[in-house]
C-alpha cells in the first residue's frame, strides 16, 4: 500500500468516524449495550443478594458465591457472560446499520463515484467498526470495575482488582467476540443491500437458527462437527472458557470448544467476514 493509499485509509476512517458520532443509532446501540451489561451483571444480582433470593434469581449460586461474582475481582469473568448472546446481537444490529444504512441513504453510491477507492473505503468502515468494538469493551470494562468497587464498599469487602494477565484475557476476549459479532452484522449488510433485512435476518440467526441446529445435532449427531463451529457456538465457548464458578451459565455461554479453539474459530470468522464484507461492496453495483 503506497502513501497515497494509506492517506486515502486514513481520511475514510476519519470521515467514517464523523459519521458514526453524528449518527443517534449509533449512541443508542452502545448506550443500550452497556445498559444491559449492568443491569444483568450487577443489579439483578446484587438486589438477589441482599434481599436474600440468590438461589431464585441468580442461576442458583449460594449467597456468598454471588458476593464474589459482584466484586473487582470478578469483572473480567462476569462482563463477558452477556457477550456471547444479547451484547453480540445488538453489535451485530450495528454493524448492519452500518453498511447496510449506506444503501438506503445512497451514501455508497455518492463516496464509490467521488471519493477514494472502494477497497479503501470499505477497510476504513471495517477498521472504524474494530476501533468502536475496542473502545466499547474497555469502557464496559471500567464501569464494571467502578459499579462493582461501589458494592465492595457498601459490604464492606475488600477491594481487590483482578490480576492484569486476566483482566486482558477478559478484554482480548469480549472484543474478538463483539468484533465477531459487528463484522457478522456488516457482512449481512451488504448482502441485503439495506439495514431492516439485515437486522432482521442476523437477529434470527443469533437468536433462533443457531438453537435450533444445535437442538437438531443432539438428534443427528453428524452435524454436530458443523454446528460445533457456527460463530455463536464459538463465541459462546470463548465466553464459557472464562466461567471460575459451577452452576447454570448465562443463556448463550457454552462449553463445547477450547479457549484456543474458539479463539482460532473467531478469528477465522473474523477475516472472513471482513474480506466478504471488502470483497462485495468492491466487486458488485450499488444501485
Amino acid at each position: 500500500m503506497n502513501g497515497t493509499a494509506i492517506r486515502d485509509l486514513v481520511a475514510s476512517t476519519k470521515a467514517e468516524m464523523l459519521r458514526m458520532r453524528k449518527w443517534p443509532a449509533f449512541w443508542i446501540v452502545l448506550g443500550t449495550w452497556l445498559l444491559l451489561n449492568l443491569t444483568f451483571a450487577y443489579l439483578f444480582n446484587y438486589l438477589a443478594y441482599t434481599s436474600g433470593e440468590s438461589s431464585r434469581m441468580s442461576n442458583g449460586l449460594p449467597r456468598e458465591a454471588l458476593l464474589q461474582q459482584l466484586l473487582p475481582a470478578a469483572v473480567p469473568e462476569v462482563f463477558t457472560q452477556g457477550m456471547a448472546m444479547f451484547g453480540g446481537a445488538l453489535m451485530l444490529i450495528l454493524g448492519a446499520l452500518t453498511v447496510g444504512s449506506g444503501y438506503g441513504w445512497g451514501t455508497w453510491k455518492t463516496v464509490f463515484t467521488q471519493g477514494p477507492a472502494r477497497a479503501q473505503v470499505v477497510a476504513a468502515v471495517v477498521v472504524s467498526l474494530a476501533a468502536v468494538v475496542v473502545a466499547l469493551v474497555c469502557t464496559a470494562f471500567v464501569a464494571d470495575i467502578a459499579v462493582a468497587a461501589l458494592i465492595a464498599a457498601s459490604q464492606s469487602q475488600p477491594l481487590a482488582l483482578p490480576a492484569l494477565d486476566r483482566s486482558l484475557l477478559g478484554i482480548l476476549t469480549g472484543g474478538v467476540i463483539l468484533g465477531m459479532w459487528t463484522l457478522a452484522g456488516a457482512l449481512i449488510g451488504a448482502i441485503a443491500r439495506g439495514p431492516a433485512l439485515a437486522v432482521g435476518l442476523g437477529l434470527v440467526w443469533v437468536l433462533v437458527v443457531e438453537n435450533l441446529l444445535r437442538g437438531v445435532a443432539g438428534i443427528f449427531a453428524p452435524i454436530g462437527v458443523i454446528t460445533d463451529h457456527l460463530p455463536g457456538t464459538a463465541a459462546g465457548s470463548l465466553a464459557g472458557a472464562m466461567r471460575t464458578v459451577d452452576g447454570p451459565a448465562t443463556p448463550g455461554v457454552l462449553h463445547v470448544l477450547s479457549r484456543t479453539e474458539s479463539l482460532i474459530v473467531l478469528v477465522v470468522y473474523l477475516v472472513l467476514f471482513a474480506g466478504g464484507t471488502i470483497w462485495l461492496l468492491r466487486r458488485r453495483d450499488v444501485v
